[in-house]
């Protein structure tokens, strides 16, 4: 008689178990990867959005970016007045800026909106706050998320 060849069922368990244990010590660390991208991509975002708003306040009396307004400013040219052209070349009405292409999005709340740090609620701020009298800008909280490590950032 011959042997049939091929697995048996305790050596198919004992590989799936095998692999079972490796996906479990290999997932989190893809995890915790993708959260430390998160919150680097956020320092950086907020970095460029804290100097920009700095250079908009040097190039324009130390004012800072007014809140209603906030997106045009800093993504168009304006005049020493704070005035958005509605370009984004600069020419001589209005030779400051941009200062960015587009407002980040918030990549915990995948939001970009710009809302008043004062007044912000969970429901109104995906994206960033912003503190109109100082130029203070900081990320929004996701309060939905468990992570503490991006809030007051």
């Amino acid at each position: 008689m011959k042997a049939k060849s091929g697995f048996t069922l305790v050596e198919i368990l004992i590989v799936v178990v095998i692999l079972g244990i490796l996906a479990a010590v290999v997932i989190p660390q893809f995890t915790e990867a993708s959260t430390e991208a998160r919150e680097s991509t956020l320092m950086s975002d907020l970095q460029t959005l804290r100097s920009q708003i700095e250079l908009y306040k040097v190039q324009h009396n130390d004012d800072p970016p007014v809140l209603l307004t906030f997106e045009a400013q800093m993504t168009e040219t304006s005049d020493i007045d704070g005035n958005a052209s509605g370009d984004k070349v600069a020419d001589a009405d209005a030779p400051f800026g941009p200062y960015l292409q587009s407002i980040p999005t918030n990549p915990f709340t995948d939001g970009d909106s710009v809302v008043d740090w004062l007044a912000s609620t969970a429901e109104s701020s995906d994206g960033w706050e912003y503190e109109e009298d100082t130029g203070e800008i900081r990320a929004a909280v996701d309060t939905t998320d468990d992570t503490d490590a991006h809030q007051g950032l």
